[in-house]
């Protein structure tokens, strides 16, 4: 059984090893008193590197936490872009699905790892809580884990549940969980999120990355029945559609009834429902953001966002101006499942423009030449300005739909910068 420890009597510099390398959840499933711990104690430590998550929901970091903690991260988005730019963040580009095998074989080391859980349900059992990412894989390879039980987080259904013979020492704590609010939805959002509906059909499952458009296209969807859900976070907008008996998960092929996902993404409203509800269960990656998983769920509609799209269909979604902003992610696990389903569809959306629209979202070429999916896997490129389908497209059409989904202000120029890649083919 864990060793319980007081937090007050916590000394992680007898625990932790100098050159070890550490590793925690990652958004709302941070075990955030454990890493302030870990900083606070930083000095006596020594050396260490620390893995992070792709979504990060809090600012604890700072730079002058660099001095003796090396960070690595699958992204720079959020509180991480500004350690990015100072070249304080070691980014590696992978896929989601890829995680929990690169802990498991070492290729991501693991010696310690903080992990967040509720406390105790009716039958004994704790859970993750608020997410159930890679920690699971790295807690296998670690020598120590550390577990912080926060009686203020969820109790949820995770797959496979929390084997306690893997953790080392408990922490009680009680602190309310990060909450990740919704953006505004304008104009823009609303224009995108209506384009996306004309693919939701009765019985579709839906994937959503973060962000306002995705939001828009759940608020959108209302009418529809029979609704499933199948994504790597699950949202307040998804509770609101659980709860009002759109999105009941009943045509679902896989783990019908049950919303499935990898972490909660949202506010107190989302925490307690989701507290025991066995309709929502939490999966690691290798499930979420397996693509053989993804082509059994028939009638899936993959929604994921860009930072730009060239007129060919390559998509870049981590750099923007020579800056890491974005990530990998499980944007390609999704457009390739989505694809594996013969009534599946992968949809990229987007702002046409940035900037007051100065800058084009559609491009000739990707400024940075980062291709975070490449064109041969493109099938529906969606802004406010309509749906470009791609799918099974020769350049030519391609650019011809590109050019019609981007801004107005950008199409003459994107026109004549088409004619040359359409005459060198490419």
């Amino acid at each position: 059984m864990p060793q319980e420890i007081k937090l007050e009597s916590l000394d992680l510099a007898a625990i932790i090893r100098d050159g070890d390398h550490i590793v925690w959840g990652q958004g709302a499933g941070e075990p955030a008193t454990l890493v302030e711990k870990l900083l606070e104690q930083r000095h006596r430590i020594g050396h260490a590197s620390v893995f992070l998550g792709g979504v990060r929901s809090r600012r604890t970091l700072q730079h002058e936490h660099a001095d003796v903690l090396n960070f690595t991260s699958l992204s720079a988005i959020g509180s991480l872009r500004g350690f990015a730019r100072d070249g304080l963040l070691r980014i590696v580009p992978c896929h989601l699905s890829q995680i929990p095998g690169y802990f498991e074989r070492g290729i991501f080391p693991a010696d310690v790892v903080f992990v967040q859980l509720s406390e105790l349900d009716a039958r004994g059992e704790y859970s993750f809580a608020l997410g159930h990412d890679f920690q699971l894989a790295a807690m296998k390879r670690a020598r120590v884990v550390i577990a912080e039980v926060n009686d203020q987080v969820p109790w949820t259904w995770c797959d496979g549940g929390v084997d306690l013979s893997l953790i080392d020492y408990i922490v009680r704590t009680s602190r309310p969980p990060v909450e990740i609010r919704a953006q505004a939805l304008g104009p823009v959002e609303q224009a995108i999120a209506r384009h996306v509906g004309r693919y939701i059909e009765d019985g579709t499952t839906i994937q959503i990355g973060v962000g306002a458009i995705p939001d828009a296209v759940l608020a959108s969807v209302g009418d529809r029945r029979d609704l499933g859900f199948h994504s790597g976070l699950i949202s307040d907008r998804v509770a609101d559609l659980m709860e009002c008996g759109v999105m009941t998960n009943a045509r679902k092929p896989l783990d019908p009834g049950i919303a499935a996902a990898g972490c909660l993404v949202g506010t107190r409203r989302l925490y307690n429902f989701s507290h025991c509800n066995p309709s929502i269960r939490l999966f690691t990656p290798s499930y979420i953001h397996n693509p053989l998983v993804l082509g059994r769920l028939g009638k899936i509609v993959a929604l994921n966002s860009a930072i730009e799209v060239d007129l060919t269909g390559q998509i870049n979604a981590e750099v923007a101006a020579g800056a890491y902003i974005g990530a990998v992610g499980g944007q390609v696990d999704f457009v390739r499942g989505a694809q594996i389903s013969p009534a599946g569809h992968s949809i990229i959306a987007l702002p046409a423009s940035a900037r007051d629209d100065a800058i084009s979202r559609i491009v000739a070429r990707l400024e940075d030449g980062v291709v975070t999916t490449a064109r041969s896997d493109a099938d529906i490129i969606v802004t406010e300005f309509g749906a470009a389908e791609l799918r099974g497209q020769p350049l030519a059409e391609r650019v011809r739909r590109m050019v019609a989904i981007s801004h107005p202000n950008h199409r003459e120029r994107l026109e004549r910068e088409a004619h040359e890649i359409v005459q060198r083919g490419g």
